[in-house]
C-alpha cells in the first residue's frame, strides 16, 4: 500500500527519496472493509486522507432517513471533511467505504508539520484544494439548474471510472434524484 502512494508522490510531485521517506514516516495504513465507516458524523475529522484503491462516500443522512452523498473519492484522491478538520468541531457527514479501500492517514499536526518543512507538498496541497473548489463550484451550479438527464450525464462525463463500481441507489443519492428517474434515464439512454 504504502509502495503505490509512493509511486505516487514520484510521480505527481517529483520529490526526492528523501522527502518521500519523511512523508511516509508519519504515514497511517489503513483498510477499510465494505460499507466501514472512516469517519462518523458527531466525531471530529482529525486526519488528511489519500486513497490507494476503493471508493470513499461522503454522505449525511437526512431527517426522512435518505442518504444524501456530497462526494465520491477514489484511487489517487485525498479527502476528509474540511470543515471538521480546520476547525476541529464535528463533522456533519460520515465517510465510508463503498468497497473494500486502501487508505493512508495523517494526523493534522503530522500533516502540517510535512506542509511546513517541505514546499512542493505545499504547493501541490493549494493546487488541490483550489481544484476541488472548482469542481464543487461546478457541481454545486449542476445540482441547482441542471435536468436530472444533464446532472446524469454530467456524471458520467466525470466520472466515467466510477460508473461500474457504484450501485445505482448511490449514484442516484450524490445526483439527488430518485432511483426510479434514475433508472426511467438509463433505460431511455439505451434505446435513443
Amino acid at each position: 500500500m504504502l509502495s503505490e502512494f509512493k509511486k505516487y508522490l514520484s510521480e505527481y510531485l517529483g520529490l526526492p527519496d528523501e522527502e518521500i521517506q519523511s512523508i511516509l514516516s508519519s504515514a497511517i495504513p489503513r483498510k477499510l472493509r465494505r460499507n466501514e465507516l472512516l469517519l462518523q458524523a458527531g466525531d471530529v475529522c482529525r486526519h488528511k486522507v489519500f486513497i490507494v484503491s476503493g471508493i470513499l462516500r461522503t454522505y449525511s443522512i437526512g431527517v426522512n432517513g435518505n442518504e444524501h452523498i456530497v462526494q465520491f473519492s477514489s484511487e489517487k484522491e485525498w479527502t476528509l471533511d474540511i470543515e471538521s478538520y480546520d476547525l476541529e468541531i464535528p463533522s456533519i457527514v460520515n465517510i465510508a467505504a463503498v468497497e473494500p479501500t486502501e487508505a493512508v492517514l495523517w494526523k493534522k499536526n503530522d500533516f502540517n508539520a510535512l506542509l511546513a518543512s517541505l514546499p512542493l507538498l505545499k504547493k501541490y496541497s493549494e493546487q488541490l484544494i483550489s481544484r476541488k473548489i472548482y469542481e464543487n463550484r461546478q457541481r454545486l451550479l449542476t445540482a441547482i439548474s441542471a435536468t436530472p438527464e444533464e446532472k446524469y450525464d454530467d456524471f458520467i462525463r466525470n466520472n466515467p471510472h466510477l460508473i461500474a463500481r457504484l450501485p445505482l441507489h448511490m449514484i442516484a443519492a450524490y445526483l439527488g434524484i430518485s432511483l426510479k428517474t434514475l433508472t426511467r434515464i438509463r433505460h431511455a439512454q439505451l434505446y435513443r
